[in-house]
């Protein structure tokens, strides 16, 4: 019965910052929507504020699809270098334990050239098309 109040208690600073961050979110979310831009109404007020100068036209234009393609790539060869890099910091040991880690990261990297080789040829990186 001990152990148990024991781990129920090594629980509680826990139960605590859940509870403060829910409480936390709340009350931000809350206040947001009493004292936020939309709180009183108005025209003036929902707006976009340019330099004192009402806005002409559509205020939000749209992308071209290739910004997007570009974040796309950026992000997945940017997610790829993060699993390289821990790699480069515990290779060595790898190799002192005996571990053969050399066969996997070259799978990993054939991958990744590849997809790099078949982005090239469907012409995802060429901007001007």
């Amino acid at each position: 019965m001990l152990a148990v109040l024991n781990s129920s208690a090594d629980y509680f600073p826990i139960l605590v910052q859940a509870i403060l961050a829910t409480a936390l979110a709340a009350g931000i979310i809350g206040i947001s929507h009493l004292l936020g831009q939309r709180a009183r109404g108005g025209a003036i007020k929902d707006s976009a504020y340019e330099c004192g100068v009402k806005p002409e036209g559509i205020a939000h234009t749209r992308f071209s699809v290739k910004f997007y393609v570009t974040a796309m790539l950026f992000i997945l060869f940017d997610i790829e270098v993060v699993f390289l890099i821990p790699w480069t910091f515990v290779y060595r040991e790898f190799l002192a334990a005996g571990i053969p880690i050399l066969a996997p990261i070259g799978f990993f990297l054939f991958v990744l050239v590849l997809g790099l080789v078949y982005e090239v040829k469907k012409g995802a990186l060429e901007w001007e098309k």
